[in-house]
């Protein structure tokens, strides 16, 4: 990173610069409205509409660079924020990359106590977080275990002789069954945050960011629901459409009154059901580009 290509007056965004969590990430901020234009093979771009520069860095890297102030603000992972030790300040979860920080051994050697395998050889992509876990039990058993660090395809150090067991994340856990593992404990539960420096100078920055990035994420897990009622089953269909703080009521010239409100995605198509069988109609329902709450 030159000096001469970032505005010393920018707010730093760090975003993951390649795999899933990229996607997720640029889509996210797609949609928050924070648009930029990446030149290929560059790993900075310049924020369109707001004093800030993009800086696209390893996942594994950003809590590091967040926590010593080296950019301003961050999208990674629980894990990485707690494997590097980083002070940084935890703006918000953003509800994706959700998975588990796990002990897996291989199935055949029947290990079920996360216990039995003190003392033996673990390896992991994790090595603090690792050794965070086993130093208790290893107090407790008068042994210790020998933790050894690979930066990749960690599930196949057991089937290759390296290792009694893995520590690694699990997701859907495909790839801890293709290679013959099972989950014998749980280091840490973990998703994507965003956080921040704490002593950033750019307060202001930080906090639109989180409001669009909320009313993003609030856009996508609700639609609007709008339905006509007469006033006899107001309090009823409304009461199957609470929103999230009220529905909004406006009345008709015919007596009745037209209904709005936000429904989760997950739950639509039964409040229909519910508002139809409660005598409500002319339910239609919108999709949400974005929002602010």
């Amino acid at each position: 990173m030159s000096a001469n290509t970032v505005n010393p007056d920018h707010c730093l965004f760090a975003v993951p610069k390649k795999g899933r969590l990229y996607e997720k990430v640029t889509a996210m901020l797609k949609g928050a409205g924070v648009e930029y234009h990446r030149e290929p093979r560059l790993d900075i771009a310049i924020c369109k509409d707001l004093p800030m520069t993009m800086v696209f860095l390893p996942a594994s890297d950003i809590s590091k660079y967040v926590g010593e102030g080296n950019v301003d603000i961050g999208v990674t992972g629980i894990d990485i924020v707690e494997e590097n030790c980083s002070e940084v300040e935890r703006v918000m979860d953003l509800g994706f990359g959700a998975c588990r920080l796990c002990v897996q051994a291989p199935v055949a050697s029947q290990i079920t106590d996360v216990k039995d395998l003190a003392g033996k050889r673990i390896v992991t992509s994790f090595p603090t977080l690792t050794k965070k876990f086993f130093d208790p039990i290893d107090a407790e058993k008068g042994v210790t275990t020998s933790i050894r660090f690979v930066s990749g395809s960690v599930e196949a150090a057991c089937g290759l002789g390296l290792a009694d067991a893995v520590v690694d994340l699990v997701e859907t856990g495909t790839t801890m069954k293709a290679a013959g593992l099972e989950v014998v404990g749980t280091v840490l539960q973990t998703e994507s945050i965003l956080i921040t420096n704490p002593d950033s100078k750019h307060k202001k920055i930080v906090e639109l960011l989180k409001h669009r990035i909320e009313g993003y994420i609030t856009s996508k897990k609700f639609v609007m629901v709008s339905y006509n009622c007469s006033a006899d089953i107001l309090d009823a269909v409304s009461s199957i459409t609470p929103g999230k703080r009220s529905p909004t009521i406006t009345a008709l010239t015919d007596g009745g009154h037209a209904v709005s409100s936000l429904v989760s995605k997950k739950e639509i198509v039964k409040v229909m059901d519910d508002l139809h069988a409660a005598g409500a109609r002319d339910i239609l329902v919108f999709e949400l580009s974005n929002s602010r709450m």
